[in-house]
Protein backbone atom coordinates (compact mmCIF):
# COMPACT_ATOMS: atom_id res chain seq x y z
CA UNK A 1 0.00 0.00 0.00
CA UNK A 2 0.96 3.46 -0.58
CA UNK A 3 0.78 6.42 2.01
CA UNK A 4 0.29 10.05 2.38
CA UNK A 5 -1.04 12.15 4.86
CA UNK A 6 -4.70 12.05 6.55
CA UNK A 7 -5.09 15.93 6.72
CA UNK A 8 -3.17 19.57 5.49
CA UNK A 9 -0.46 20.82 7.90
CA UNK A 10 1.10 24.24 7.28
CA UNK A 11 4.44 25.42 8.36
CA UNK A 12 6.42 29.35 8.41
CA UNK A 13 9.73 29.95 8.61
CA UNK A 14 13.28 31.43 7.03
CA UNK A 15 14.91 30.16 4.51
CA UNK A 16 18.40 29.38 5.25
CA UNK A 17 20.18 31.10 2.27
CA UNK A 18 18.03 33.24 0.66
CA UNK A 19 17.18 34.60 4.31
CA UNK A 20 13.02 35.04 3.06
CA UNK A 21 9.81 34.10 5.20
CA UNK A 22 8.17 31.22 3.48
CA UNK A 23 4.57 29.73 4.20
CA UNK A 24 4.65 25.25 3.53
CA UNK A 25 1.20 23.36 3.21
CA UNK A 26 2.19 19.74 3.03
CA UNK A 27 -1.13 18.36 1.25
CA UNK A 28 -2.40 14.46 0.75
CA UNK A 29 -2.12 13.75 -2.63
CA UNK A 30 -4.37 10.99 -5.01
CA UNK A 31 -2.36 7.18 -5.30
CA UNK A 32 0.74 7.30 -7.63
CA UNK A 33 1.34 11.10 -7.91
CA UNK A 34 4.86 11.14 -6.26
CA UNK A 35 6.41 13.56 -3.79
CA UNK A 36 6.58 16.93 -5.30
CA UNK A 37 6.84 20.83 -4.94
CA UNK A 38 4.26 23.41 -5.90
CA UNK A 39 5.47 26.93 -6.38
CA UNK A 40 2.11 28.80 -5.59
CA UNK A 41 3.90 32.15 -5.66
CA UNK A 42 4.63 31.77 -9.59
CA UNK A 43 1.84 32.64 -11.83
CA UNK A 44 2.65 29.45 -13.68
CA UNK A 45 2.58 27.61 -10.14
CA UNK A 46 5.17 25.40 -11.40
CA UNK A 47 5.34 21.54 -10.49
CA UNK A 48 8.60 20.32 -9.46
CA UNK A 49 8.82 16.70 -8.69
CA UNK A 50 10.92 15.32 -5.91
CA UNK A 51 12.87 13.22 -8.01
CA UNK A 52 16.93 13.08 -9.33
CA UNK A 53 15.81 14.20 -12.82
CA UNK A 54 15.20 17.65 -11.27
CA UNK A 55 18.35 18.57 -9.47
CA UNK A 56 20.23 21.37 -10.04
CA UNK A 57 23.85 22.57 -9.20
CA UNK A 58 23.48 25.06 -5.21
CA UNK A 59 26.22 25.05 -2.48
CA UNK A 60 25.06 23.96 0.76
CA UNK A 61 21.75 22.06 0.09
CA UNK A 62 20.11 20.84 -2.30
CA UNK A 63 18.33 22.06 -5.25
CA UNK A 64 15.68 20.90 -7.69
CA UNK A 65 13.96 22.32 -10.85
CA UNK A 66 14.32 24.75 -13.54
CA UNK A 67 15.63 28.03 -14.47
CA UNK A 68 13.00 30.84 -12.45
CA UNK A 69 10.98 27.69 -11.38
CA UNK A 70 13.57 26.12 -8.25
CA UNK A 71 12.96 25.14 -4.59
CA UNK A 72 16.05 24.76 -2.40
CA UNK A 73 17.08 23.12 0.76
CA UNK A 74 14.94 20.72 0.34
CA UNK A 75 16.82 17.58 2.05
CA UNK A 76 15.38 17.61 5.54
CA UNK A 77 12.11 17.83 4.66
CA UNK A 78 12.56 14.84 2.26
CA UNK A 79 14.37 12.96 4.79
CA UNK A 80 11.06 12.85 6.84
CA UNK A 81 9.03 11.98 4.48
CA UNK A 82 11.23 9.16 3.38
CA UNK A 83 12.02 7.88 6.79
CA UNK A 84 8.12 7.49 7.06
CA UNK A 85 7.48 5.91 4.06
CA UNK A 86 5.26 8.69 2.18
CA UNK A 87 5.01 7.94 -1.35
CA UNK A 88 2.36 10.31 -2.66
CA UNK A 89 2.24 13.96 -1.67
CA UNK A 90 2.01 17.92 -2.56
CA UNK A 91 4.22 20.39 -1.22
CA UNK A 92 2.82 23.68 -1.92
CA UNK A 93 5.53 26.49 -1.21
CA UNK A 94 4.97 30.48 -1.62
CA UNK A 95 8.92 31.06 -2.01
CA UNK A 96 12.37 29.64 -3.79
CA UNK A 97 13.28 27.60 -0.47
CA UNK A 98 12.15 24.98 2.38
CA UNK A 99 11.80 26.83 6.06
CA UNK A 100 14.64 25.76 7.52
CA UNK A 101 12.72 26.06 11.08
CA UNK A 102 15.04 24.72 13.62
CA UNK A 103 17.81 23.84 11.61
CA UNK A 104 17.21 19.91 12.09
CA UNK A 105 14.11 17.68 10.83
CA UNK A 106 12.28 17.19 13.99
CA UNK A 107 9.65 19.90 13.24
CA UNK A 108 8.49 18.65 10.31
CA UNK A 109 8.59 14.88 11.83
CA UNK A 110 6.29 16.36 14.52
CA UNK A 111 3.73 18.47 12.06
CA UNK A 112 3.34 15.13 10.30
CA UNK A 113 2.87 13.08 13.22
CA UNK A 114 0.28 15.60 14.46
CA UNK A 115 -2.16 14.80 11.60
CA UNK A 116 -0.77 11.19 10.98
CA UNK A 117 -1.12 8.86 8.24
CA UNK A 118 -3.29 7.56 5.60
CA UNK A 119 -3.04 4.47 3.76
CA UNK A 120 -4.39 4.15 0.14
CA UNK A 121 -4.57 2.31 -2.92
CA UNK A 122 -1.60 1.70 -4.81
CA UNK A 123 1.39 -0.40 -5.15
CA UNK A 124 4.32 1.24 -3.34
CA UNK A 125 7.66 0.75 -4.98
CA UNK A 126 9.84 -1.79 -3.91
CA UNK A 127 13.10 -0.95 -3.01
CA UNK A 128 16.31 -1.36 -4.84
CA UNK A 129 18.66 -4.11 -3.36
CA UNK A 130 22.04 -2.89 -4.02
CA UNK A 131 24.22 -6.19 -5.20
CA UNK A 132 27.49 -5.06 -5.61
CA UNK A 133 29.68 -1.57 -4.17
CA UNK A 134 29.04 1.87 -6.01
CA UNK A 135 31.12 4.63 -5.13
CA UNK A 136 31.57 8.54 -5.71
CA UNK A 137 34.90 10.04 -4.98
CA UNK A 138 36.53 13.72 -4.87
CA UNK A 139 39.82 14.16 -3.21
CA UNK A 140 40.05 11.91 0.32
CA UNK A 141 35.88 12.65 0.42
CA UNK A 142 33.56 9.77 -0.81
CA UNK A 143 30.11 7.90 -0.53
CA UNK A 144 29.19 5.12 -1.29
CA UNK A 145 26.93 2.03 -1.09
CA UNK A 146 27.96 -2.01 -0.48
CA UNK A 147 25.49 -5.06 -0.86
CA UNK A 148 23.83 -5.56 2.92
CA UNK A 149 21.06 -7.85 4.31
CA UNK A 150 19.45 -4.69 5.82
CA UNK A 151 19.63 -0.87 5.58
CA UNK A 152 22.53 0.85 7.46
CA UNK A 153 24.46 4.03 7.16
CA UNK A 154 27.49 5.26 8.22
CA UNK A 155 29.08 8.58 8.25
CA UNK A 156 32.17 10.36 8.61
CA UNK A 157 33.81 13.87 8.84
CA UNK A 158 37.02 15.51 10.21
CA UNK A 159 37.00 19.28 10.45
CA UNK A 160 40.10 21.37 12.07
CA UNK A 161 37.24 22.77 14.95
CA UNK A 162 38.06 21.57 18.05
CA UNK A 163 34.32 21.25 18.82
CA UNK A 164 33.99 18.79 16.36
CA UNK A 165 37.06 16.67 15.02
CA UNK A 166 36.65 13.64 14.19
CA UNK A 167 33.36 11.95 14.53
CA UNK A 168 31.63 8.74 12.64
CA UNK A 169 28.71 7.66 13.49
CA UNK A 170 26.65 5.12 12.35
CA UNK A 171 22.86 4.30 11.85
CA UNK A 172 20.67 1.26 12.17
CA UNK A 173 17.34 1.99 11.01
CA UNK A 174 15.51 -1.11 12.35
CA UNK A 175 17.29 -0.61 15.36
CA UNK A 176 16.98 3.31 16.07
CA UNK A 177 14.06 5.41 15.00
CA UNK A 178 14.89 8.07 12.71
CA UNK A 179 12.86 10.60 15.23
CA UNK A 180 15.05 10.19 18.04
CA UNK A 181 18.47 9.03 16.56
CA UNK A 182 18.54 11.17 13.60
CA UNK A 183 15.75 13.86 12.70
CA UNK A 184 16.83 16.48 15.50
CA UNK A 185 20.26 16.63 14.39
CA UNK A 186 20.97 20.34 13.67
CA UNK A 187 22.69 22.28 10.83
CA UNK A 188 25.63 23.62 12.05
CA UNK A 189 28.31 26.39 10.60
CA UNK A 190 31.65 27.75 11.67
CA UNK A 191 32.30 31.76 13.10
CA UNK A 192 34.85 32.50 11.09
CA UNK A 193 33.41 31.44 7.42
CA UNK A 194 30.08 33.12 8.34
CA UNK A 195 30.97 36.50 6.39
CA UNK A 196 32.22 35.06 3.78
CA UNK A 197 29.54 32.94 2.91
CA UNK A 198 27.04 36.12 3.49
CA UNK A 199 28.87 38.00 0.95
CA UNK A 200 28.54 35.02 -1.60
CA UNK A 201 24.85 35.41 -0.88
CA UNK A 202 24.74 32.08 1.15
CA UNK A 203 23.00 31.69 4.86
CA UNK A 204 21.49 34.82 4.83
CA UNK A 205 18.65 33.38 7.27
CA UNK A 206 21.38 31.50 9.32
CA UNK A 207 20.98 32.38 12.60
CA UNK A 208 22.24 31.15 16.48
CA UNK A 209 18.32 29.93 16.92
CA UNK A 210 18.01 27.46 13.54
CA UNK A 211 21.95 26.38 13.59
CA UNK A 212 24.67 25.24 15.61
CA UNK A 213 27.83 27.48 15.49
CA UNK A 214 31.47 26.94 16.39
CA UNK A 215 34.50 29.07 16.20
CA UNK A 216 38.01 26.99 16.33
CA UNK A 217 37.49 26.59 20.72
CA UNK A 218 34.00 26.29 21.78
CA UNK A 219 29.88 26.23 20.56
CA UNK A 220 28.19 29.73 20.56
CA UNK A 221 25.50 28.56 21.31
CA UNK A 222 25.14 25.38 23.66
CA UNK A 223 23.49 22.81 24.72
CA UNK A 224 24.15 20.34 21.84
CA UNK A 225 21.46 17.30 21.37
CA UNK A 226 24.05 14.68 20.89
CA UNK A 227 27.78 14.99 21.30
CA UNK A 228 28.34 13.98 17.79
CA UNK A 229 24.93 16.11 16.53
CA UNK A 230 27.19 17.79 13.18
CA UNK A 231 28.02 13.66 11.34
CA UNK A 232 24.71 12.89 12.48
CA UNK A 233 23.17 16.02 10.79
CA UNK A 234 25.10 14.97 7.95
CA UNK A 235 23.76 11.91 7.67
CA UNK A 236 20.13 13.45 7.95
CA UNK A 237 21.39 15.59 4.84
CA UNK A 238 22.84 11.95 2.98
CA UNK A 239 18.81 10.82 3.87
CA UNK A 240 17.15 13.39 2.12
CA UNK A 241 18.97 13.72 -0.98
CA UNK A 242 19.09 9.63 -1.38
CA UNK A 243 15.33 10.42 -0.85
CA UNK A 244 15.01 11.01 -4.61
CA UNK A 245 15.85 7.62 -5.76
CA UNK A 246 11.60 7.12 -4.42
CA UNK A 247 12.66 4.65 -1.47
CA UNK A 248 16.10 3.98 0.19
CA UNK A 249 17.60 1.11 -1.37
CA UNK A 250 19.08 -1.61 0.77
CA UNK A 251 22.41 -1.56 1.36
CA UNK A 252 25.45 -0.26 3.65
CA UNK A 253 25.82 3.24 2.60
CA UNK A 254 29.24 5.05 4.06
CA UNK A 255 30.40 8.52 3.41
CA UNK A 256 33.30 10.59 4.55
CA UNK A 257 33.68 14.41 4.50
CA UNK A 258 30.61 14.45 1.66
CA UNK A 259 28.30 16.84 -0.05
CA UNK A 260 25.33 17.16 -1.36
CA UNK A 261 26.64 17.11 -4.96
CA UNK A 262 28.41 13.77 -3.61
CA UNK A 263 24.78 12.41 -2.59
CA UNK A 264 23.34 13.38 -5.32
CA UNK A 265 26.08 11.89 -7.70
CA UNK A 266 25.75 8.43 -6.05
CA UNK A 267 21.74 8.41 -5.94
CA UNK A 268 22.13 9.27 -10.06
CA UNK A 269 24.89 6.61 -10.28
CA UNK A 270 22.74 4.12 -8.41
CA UNK A 271 19.92 4.83 -10.37
CA UNK A 272 21.64 4.10 -13.66
CA UNK A 273 23.21 0.88 -12.27
CA UNK A 274 19.51 0.16 -11.49
CA UNK A 275 18.46 1.00 -15.02
CA UNK A 276 21.34 -1.89 -16.32
CA UNK A 277 20.10 -4.47 -13.91
CA UNK A 278 16.58 -3.85 -15.62
CA UNK A 279 18.07 -4.27 -18.94
CA UNK A 280 20.21 -7.24 -18.23
CA UNK A 281 17.37 -9.08 -16.87
CA UNK A 282 14.90 -8.42 -19.87
CA UNK A 283 17.93 -9.11 -21.97
CA UNK A 284 20.11 -11.66 -20.62
CA UNK A 285 22.93 -13.17 -22.45
CA UNK A 286 22.81 -16.53 -24.24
Amino acid sequence: MRQTLKAEVTLQGVGLHSGATTTLCLKPSPSGQGRYFVRVDLPTKPIIPADLSQVREAMLSTELGEIGQTVRTVEHLLAVLVALDIDDLCIEVDGPEIPLLDGSALPWWEAIASVGLMTQMGKADAPLVITEPLWICAGDAFVGVLPCPERRFSYGVDYAYAPIGKQWFTWHPEQEDFRMAIAPARTFGFADQIEQLRQAGLIKGGSLENALVCDSEQWLNPPLRFVDEPVRHKLLDLIGDLSLLGRLPQGHFLAYKASHKLHTQLAQKIEAWAKGQSTNSKNPSH
